[in-house]
């Protein structure tokens, strides 16, 4: 008998074989010169993807701006929806559907929707086009994710420990540090990649309030099409910060506080 444990190490490698395959084709493409069509293997290869890429000097200007507005955005989303995901998740509201259906509203409509209404407001308050109404703009769509993921932390076992700990004689910071903090890491840290990922992948409300800066989205996007070898190189580009702050948060799940 087969098992299980084996079972489940071939179910995960096949399913990370399967995540694995599409960057291993962009992979090729982003270095194939010449792929003409019946050919499995591209005829040339070469680096002129990652040439054209790099040569206007805005895809490095343009993955620095989204690093920057998605961390901006995450540690503000953390930051409004800690107190928020703790009271839903305590259930001390006897109707949260209200409040849930208030974070979902910038979630119902499309972002570039979202990013043209704020627009007029940005002109107003002169942060169009610029790295701060780019993090609030992103906000909107960040904070919700955060919210409803950070909630499923928290609950009566939480609240328990941080009374056992006020027992104790720990001050509050320290029954923060202590207990809360270790309490919650894992979904602490699948909100802030969360977080991190929704605002990376912003194209909509970038192109609404920040068409004068570079994005990495924006910066990727046009080459879709007409360039396709361009288009892999920036797409490989693309996928490593995502996969380091998976790697970080995964890693900071995992060890304790």
């Amino acid at each position: 008998m087969v098992r299980r444990p084996l079972l489940a190490r071939a179910g995960g490698l096949a399913i990370g074989l399967a995540f694995a395959l599409p960057l291993a084709i962009l992979g090729v493409r982003a270095f194939a010169d010449t792929w003409r069509a019946p050919a499995l293997v591209p005829q040339d290869w070469g680096l002129r993807g990652f040439e054209a890429a790099f040569g206007g000097g805005a895809t490095v200007e343009a993955f620095g701006n989204s690093i920057v507005v998605a961390l901006g955005a995450t540690a503000l989303a953390l930051a409004l929806g800690w107190p928020a995901a703790r009271v839903l998740g305590e259930r001390r509201l006897r109707r949260p559907g209200v409040v849930f259906v208030a974070l979902a509203m910038p979630l119902l409509v499309p972002p570039y929707a979202t990013g043209a209404g704020l627009t007029e407001w940005f002109i107003r308050l002169r942060i169009i086009d610029s790295l701060g109404g780019l993090v609030l703009a992103h906000l909107t769509a960040v904070l919700p994710y955060v919210v409803l993921v950070l909630l499923a932390g928290f609950g009566t076992k939480v609240t328990e420990l941080e009374d056992m700990g006020r027992t104790l004689g720990l001050s509050p910071a320290r029954r923060l540090a202590w207990v809360t903090l270790p309490s919650v890491a894992p979904t602490l840290a699948a909100a802030t990649v969360l977080g991190f990922l929704v605002s990376w992948s912003q194209y909509g409300s970038s192109l609404a309030v920040g068409g004068g800066l570079p994005m990495a989205p924006l910066v990727l996007f046009p080459f879709i099409g007409p360039d396709p070898q361009t288009a892999a190189a920036l797409s490989l580009l693309y996928v490593i910060p995502p996969i380091l702050a998976l790697l970080v948060t995964a890693r900071a799940a995992s060890s304790p506080l």
